[in-house]
């Protein structure tokens, strides 16, 4: 059969429009997903799913809290609660309570948001890329939550991890040292024994 009578039959066609129907398929299926690192893609709509049980503790965010923690937005620069805190103590996330970052691994990163070179709890964080004008980010969220908290920087303390959380207050409680039996964060108590009110070691 010539190339003529094959087009006749159709057949180019058909395999063009199914080719069509494939490439619009995986453009819609990739639209709708967020690519974590070191872990298969999640889609949206599940992370929404796993926020149900949270909806009382969103609804009762502040309009600057849900706009940062559920719409990925950031707080300004230097107008935030906790850039410039030196007091000891454990940061949790605003929505769900999990512990996240400690004072005795927040830096001044001179950029108005607090910065930590590590976290508190490592399995309470997840990271996903985040695709932006300026490239690809490295977000962080809180596990339980799935909070928006802020991005990872590779140009933290070099003599630490090299690493700068930049994390906005909106998305974080702070709980200090003297509060932290109190208010159901015992196990953490002993991390500042010999810690003084601005959080140096004695």
């Amino acid at each position: 059969m010539d190339f003529g009578s094959f087009v006749v039959d159709g057949r180019v066609w058909f395999l063009v429009a199914g080719l069509l129907v494939s490439v619009i398929g995986l453009t819609v299926f990739s639209g709708s997903s967020l690519q974590f690192e070191g872990s298969d893609s999640v889609s949206r709509v599940e992370s929404s799913e796993d926020k149900k049980e949270f909806t009382e503790e969103i609804a009762s965010l502040s309009e600057e809290e849900y706009y940062v923690t559920q719409e990925n937005g950031t707080e300004p620069a230097f107008q935030n609660e906790y850039y410039d805190l030196k007091e000891p103590g454990i940061y949790v996330d605003v929505v769900s309570g999990e512990a996240l970052f400690s004072s005795k691994h927040k830096f001044d990163s001179g950029t108005g948001w607090p910065a930590f070179y590590k976290p508190l709890e490592p399995d309470n964080i997840i990271t996903r890329k985040d695709p932006g004008p300026l490239g690809v980010r490295t977000e962080v969220a809180s596990k339980e939550a799935k909070s928006h908290l802020g991005h990872i920087f590779r140009d933290g303390p070099r003599d630490k991890t090299g690493l700068r959380y930049c994390i906005n207050s909106a998305a974080l409680e702070f709980i200090p040292a003297d509060k932290l039996e109190e208010q159901g964060y015992g196990k953490y108590t002993s991390m500042f024994k010999n810690t003084t009110k601005t959080g140096d070691q004695q």
